[in-house]
């Protein structure tokens, strides 16, 4: 599985060559660095590790420091492992090339948070409009929960308010658009989760 680690620029929308109009995800994708190899005789199993954005130093443990100067390269601010990688060596580059376009990827973020949600928002209830789950005069609350004397509880997994958002997403099967190897420039079609800024993990 290769892949390469990358930070959401932003969205915009291109036209292909028939003239369809299609939404898509600009991904700054590497360079990324090999910064640990993991062996199946040390560490147990098979992996690399690669490095993204750069850190500054005093921002930086000692320890990882360390890490780092194995590689040769500055301390970077977010590390991911891939398994069943390429065939590479510790301190290489790792770039956009990699991809070619017309093929799919899959994306990994970190949605948006978006705190204490009610039930509207967050299950998608219908409120009062739809009259269900037993409020009258309440819109947007949930209504009843519980059953009777038996069971006298609540069950686990009922659908409530709390919090939402900010949890790990994985969005498959997205197409490849460009790459623009010169500018680490990874155009995919449709969205990504995540906030602009925020860091994604492309799997091929």
């Amino acid at each position: 599985m290769a892949g390469i680690i990358g930070k959401k620029i932003g969205m915009t929308s291109v036209f292909s060559a028939d003239g369809k109009n299609s939404p898509c995800t600009i991904i700054e994708a590497g360079p990324c660095v090999v910064t640990q190899i993991k062996t199946q005789q040390i560490d147990g199993y098979e992996s690399v590790q690669l490095g993204f954005d750069d850190k500054k130093e005093k921002n930086t443990p000692n320890a990882m420091m360390g890490h780092f100067a194995k590689a040769k390269t500055t301390p970077k601010r977010k590390m991911v492992e891939f398994k069943n990688f390429n065939e590479v060596n510790l301190g290489d580059s790792v770039t956009v090339d990699q991809f070619n376009e017309g093929e799919f990827v899959d994306v990994v973020g970190t949605s948006k948070g978006k705190g204490f949600q009610g039930v509207v928002k967050r299950h998608g209830f219908g409120g009062v409009g739809q009259a269900t789950h037993g409020q009258h005069n309440r819109m947007r609350a949930p209504g009843s929960i519980g059953a009777a004397s038996y069971p006298a509880r609540v069950f686990k997994g009922m659908k409530m308010g709390g919090r939402t958002g900010g949890d790990r997403i994985k969005s498959i099967n997205l197409q490849v658009l460009k790459v623009i190897p010169e500018k680490n420039i990874l155009i995919v079609k449709g969205s990504v989760p995540g906030s602009k800024g925020s860091y994604l993990i492309v799997e091929k």
